[in-house]
């Protein structure tokens, strides 16, 4: 008998998208109807609306979160501020570069609160 393998998801056109989808350890699945939301371990580090585009949101270091609200279309999350949650509001206004460069910070914040064995599990250490 022959493995199968599970289907390969289709090329996304936002380039963000892919960028979550390559990092270690990263699973994304639809929530509340319309969000494409990235995880590790279980625990959130960004959310895409599936259509693509703007506004999507992904969790920043504390420090950070204060001098990113306000700039270059950055704003702080609805219902998820309080823990260090930013819009996106206007891509233009963000270097793509930028932008993935904050997507990887989100996924290792997330990712450093894991317990050991789940971040040994996912590769991550």
């Amino acid at each position: 008998m022959v493995a199968q393998r599970p289907p390969k998801k289709q090329k996304h056109p936002d380039p963000l998208v892919e960028f979550c989808r390559s990092l270690r350890g990263a699973t994304e699945d639809v929530k509340w109807g319309d969000d494409l939301i990235f995880s590790i371990g279980n625990k959130m580090f960004a959310g895409f609306p599936i259509l693509g585009g703007a506004p999507f949101g992904f969790k920043v270091d504390p420090l950070v979160f204060t001098s990113l609200v306000g700039h270059n279309g950055i704003e702080p999350a609805r219902y998820m501020a309080r823990h260090f949650w930013v819009t996106v509001t206007d891509r233009k206004l963000v270097p793509l570069a930028t932008l993935k460069d904050l997507l990887a910070d989100a996924h290792r914040i997330v990712g450093a609160k894991l317990p050991r064995k789940t971040q040994q599990a996912l590769g991550l250490v």
